[in-house]
C-alpha cells in the first residue's frame, strides 16, 4: 500500500489558527503530517523558544492521530528525505505569499525532483493572519483571542506580560 508522508515547515511562532487549520485540512488528505519547526530562521530573535512552540503545537495537535511535531535546521528537501517524506505542505494567504512560496518550490524541485508541494489556502477568516501580527498587535494590547488557540493566548500573556 502507497502512504504519503508530508512535512508542514514553519517558525510557527507562535502557532495561529491558521496554522491549525492548514494542520487539520492537511492531515485528511495525507497518511501522515509532520509539523517541523525550522529552528535556525532567518526572521530574527523568536519571541517562543523552540521547546515552547514545539510543546504548544504538540497540545494543540493532540487530538489528531495522524500528526507529529518536530524540529530541524538545514534544508528543508534534507530533512524530509530523513524523514521519507514525499510531500511538503505549504500555506498561502496572498499572491505574495505565492510568489515567494513559488520560488521555494521552484528550488526545492531543483534540489529533489521526487519532493512535491502541495499548496493550500488557510480558511477566509484567517487569510490576514501572521504569527508577525499576531505578536505586534499582541504586544500593543490587542485582542488576538480569535486567532489563536487559547494556550497560545495563556502563553502570549506569560510572555509578554506589561503590555500596552
Amino acid at each position: 500500500m502507497h502512504t504519503v508522508k508530508a512535512i508542514y515547515p514553519g517558525t510557527f511562532d507562535p502557532l495561529t489558527n491558521g496554522h491549525l487549520d492548514l494542520i487539520a485540512r492537511g492531515s485528511k488528505i495525507v497518511d501522515e503530517l509532520v509539523v517541523a519547526i525550522l529552528r535556525n530562521s532567518e526572521k530574527g530573535t523568536p519571541l517562543f523558544t523552540v521547546p515552547e512552540r514545539e510543546e504548544m503545537i504538540t497540545e494543540a495537535t493532540r487530538s489528531f492521530g495522524n500528526v507529529s511535531v518536530t524540529t530541524f535546521n538545514g534544508l528543508l528537501v534534507d530533512f524530509a528525505r530523513q524523514q521519507g517524506a514525499k510531500a511538503v505542505l505549504r500555506g498561502i494567504r496572498a499572491i505574495s505569499d505565492y510568489e515567494y512560496e513559488f520560488q521555494m518550490a521552484m528550488m526545492n524541485r531543483k534540489l529533489d525532483p521526487e519532493l512535491e508541494t502541495l499548496f493550500m489556502m488557510p480558511a477566509e477568516k484567517y487569510t490576514y493572519v501572521s504569527s508577525r501580527l499576531i505578536k505586534g498587535v499582541f504586544q500593543l494590547g490587542g485582542d488576538v483571542t480569535a486567532l489563536v488557540p487559547p494556550l497560545v493566548v495563556e502563553r502570549l500573556k506569560a510572555k509578554v506580560p506589561n503590555r500596552l
